[in-house]
């Protein structure tokens, strides 16, 4: 008897473990365009990375996100007036053309001129070549830390 409930129980699981992964399956492909990955085959390249040893080319990308940083960073002066300080944090997505969207800032309590100065500061981040998986151009999501320090 107790085979019999066993046997039934591994059936009755295997089914809805089944079940599941094919819904699972169904939704992705529903919602593939809104995919954001965040581990890649192949990172976004920023531009003057793309001849880089592919070894090195995160070490090029940091080393160009920097650069552009501290190019456009313009401490806010109302900011700077009322001794407003702290680390923003700005997480972007490059999508499948190279190109920055949805940008998000989370930044002090009263640190809205730092969040929007930091959001103007990934605005202006060129197009790059976007990152792929299994060959084709993924959605990637990045986050980089912006400190403000008078």
């Amino acid at each position: 008897m107790k085979k019999i409930y066993f046997s039934i129980f591994i059936f009755v699981l295997s089914n809805t473990i089944w079940s599941q992964e094919n819904k699972i399956n169904s939704e992705k492909t529903k919602t593939e365009e809104k995919t954001i990955v965040t581990i890649t085959e192949e990172d976004p390249i920023f531009p003057g990375c793309e001849d880089v040893n592919p070894k090195e080319r995160k070490n090029c990308f940091s080393q160009k996100m920097s650069e552009h940083i501290k190019k456009n960073f313009k401490y806010p002066k109302e900011a700077k007036k009322n001794r407003i300080t702290g680390k923003v944090i700005a997480s972007f997505i490059i999508n499948k053309e190279g190109e920055i969207q949805n940008i998000t800032t989370r930044g002090p309590e009263n640190g809205k001129l730092l969040e929007d100065e930091a959001r103007r500061i990934i605005s202006l981040l060129p197009k790059m070549k976007p990152g792929t998986q299994r060959g084709e151009p993924v959605n990637v999501r990045y986050s980089i830390p912006l400190n403000f320090n008078l």
